[in-house]
């Protein structure tokens, strides 16, 4: 990933500064008798910016994709008249300024209205899924699942014009690089014939259609699923349950192993055993080494009795629901690097294959605000347990860091962070170190 450097004042004074000792080296050394009058400052002389305009840009990605074999029709329609959207450029450089926790994201993504609509959905294209699961392997209550939480069952497909956002990320975007190969890739989409280019549209980030591919995803999984020429994953859905499939499949999805499974933890459990890391690979044992340690069933019963490896994951700490999760929450996980959006997707294949609602009650905690976190990273960094500088993002490093000050002082070490912690951390980097201890 490349980002475009545009020089701001202040390395623009330390470079013409530079400069300007580069010259004096040249010369010998002056010799005075006496010390010399202070000269006044010498003033930055500011650096153009070399940046070219956004038309000098427009024009050499014109000639690039022609040198790629996009047809000059296609080029023309797609790259004439276009300007950059301060829209997608504010999304872009928008932080987080909250961090929502687990129990919220679920309560809105898996909501009764996604869960019934996604039962009529199942039934509504039962033959359709039928098949897709004979031929891809994967069945149709996740392929319905990512399609409610991708686009509300292609509801919400975004209305970005998708060559026009991709333009604007790649010429002004922190990913140029990326966003510029992205552009020429719906090019050649489109010079395929595969969409019209004013159907075009998506996301901000140019995620497209019912699946929400980016176009490099649909360029090596989409399908044609009903024969008919094209890949239309924005108004086909054959195709473009057909694509999720297909890239699902090529992801790597187990035909012969669900996502995972809410279970329940026996009291005094070890809960350092839960994985932090994005992958939930930090801890990984057999169904019956976790079944020797107590755990069940949500609810009780015995876990199956397979021979499946099976990593921890506790979203919402120890007092939250726990899961087990297999392969196949890491495939996910492919889809969409998130633990949440992983076990929303797996919670809601459950709900509309008629599933039960989870059996732990998930903790109401507010969001985190982002100045909150940078503050707990800020603590946890002077007491000596986080080592990168803060960046007010809550990820595995952090969550680590966090399960270290709890086990150093004696409380669950879930690496779950929420206002207590937080004080808790505050009020002991606060507190000034006692000489001798």
């Amino acid at each position: 990933m490349t980002r475009t450097f545009r020089p701001t004042s202040r390395w623009a004074a330390t470079a013409a500064f530079g400069v300007l000792l580069a010259g004096c080296q040249s010369a010998p050394p002056p010799m005075p008798a006496a010390a010399p009058p202070s000269a006044p400052p010498v003033a930055a002389v500011p650096l153009p910016d070399t940046k070219p305009s956004f038309d000098a840009w427009l024009a050499d990605a014109r000639t690039e994709a022609l040198s790629k074999g996009i047809r000059p029709a296609t080029v023309t329609a797609a790259l004439t008249g276009i300007a950059p959207i301060p829209r997608v450029v504010e999304l872009d450089g928008r932080q987080p300024e909250f961090t929502q926790t687990f129990s919220r994201y679920l309560a809105n993504a898996v909501t009764p209205a996604r869960i019934n609509e996604g039962v009529a959905m199942m039934e509504r294209h039962r033959t359709l899924l039928a098949a897709l699961e004979k031929k891809y392997g994967v069945p149709g209550r996740f392929l319905v699942a990512f399609w409610g939480l991708e686009t509300a069952y292609g509801k919400i497909p975004g209305d970005f014009p998708v060559v026009n956002a991709l333009a604007t990320l790649a010429y002004d975007g922190r990913r140029g690089a990326m966003f510029r190969a992205e552009m020429f890739t719906a090019l050649t989409i489109l010079d395929q014939g595969h969409i019209t280019l004013d159907r075009m549209k998506g996301s901000w980030a140019g995620a497209m259609g019912n699946t929400q591919f980016m176009p490099s995803t649909f360029m090596k999984n989409a399908v044609d699923e009903d024969g008919d020429g094209r890949k239309d994953i924005w108004g086909d859905v054959p195709d473009a349950l057909g694509s999720a499939a297909n890239f699902l499949k090529n992801l790597g999805w187990d035909a012969t192993r669900t996502w995972g499974r809410e279970v329940s933890l026996p009291a005094g459990f070890d809960v350092s055993l839960a994985s932090l890391d994005t992958d939930a690979k930090e801890t990984i044992k057999p169904l019956r080494e976790w079944a020797r340690l107590g755990v069940t069933r949500a609810g009780g019963g015995a876990l199956p009795a397979q021979d499946v490896d099976a990593a921890l994951v506790l979203p919402g700490g120890v007092k939250g629901p726990a899961f087990l999760v297999y392969e196949d929450f890491r495939v996910i996980m492919k889809w969409n690097r998130s633990v949440s959006y992983a076990l929303a997707v797996g919670h809601l294949a459950d709900r509309i294959s008629g599933g039960g609602p989870l059996v732990a009650a998930g903790q109401n905690d507010p969001p985190l605000k982002r100045e909150d976190v940078l503050q707990l990273q800020t603590d946890l960094a002077a007491l000596g347990f986080l080592k990168n500088t803060p960046d007010g993002v809550l990820g595995p490093v952090s969550k680590q860091a966090a399960r270290s000050f709890q086990r150093a002082n004696g409380l669950p070490p879930d690496g779950y962070v929420d206002a207590p912690l937080m004080a808790a951390v505050r009020a002991k980097a606060a507190t000034p170190a006692v000489a001798g201890s």
